[in-house]
């Protein structure tokens, strides 16, 4: 069973940054992704950015070059560094993998970590 622990939410006033990690249990071998996703109060989940085994990323048009995603392979972790950061950025963020590389750009990866928060004041 793979698991996911996210850690580096926290509470920033806008134009402040923050780095999220998420630590993966398990290496799901040569060809898989990892993905970030959030979900603001009373909206549905959405993509934020994704990474695969390549290192080829993906992100919404609301977070380009503001944030930025990474791996470090050699600790199974996964990282999103957000700049720049506005009131509406505040979200619960998930990290999310799977082990098709394909997978994460559906938004929905078989495996999730639990969440961390991201709360942006004006």
């Amino acid at each position: 069973q793979v698991q996911l622990e996210e850690s580096g939410g926290g509470s920033v006033q806008a134009g402040g940054s923050l780095r999220l990690s998420c630590a993966v249990s398990t290496y799901q071998g040569s060809n898989y992704c990892r993905g970030w996703f959030r979900q603001g109060p009373e909206q549905e989940r959405e993509g934020v950015a994704t990474i695969d085994s390549d290192g080829r990323t993906a992100y919404a048009d609301s977070v380009k070059g503001r944030f930025t995603i990474s791996k470090d392979n050699a600790k199974n972790t996964v990282y999103l560094q957000m700049n720049s950061l506005k009131p509406e950025d505040t979200a619960m963020y998930y990290c999310a993998a799977d082990a098709s590389s394909l997978v994460c750009a559906t938004g929905k990866p078989r495996y999730w970590g639990r969440g961390t928060q991201v709360t942006v004041s004006s």
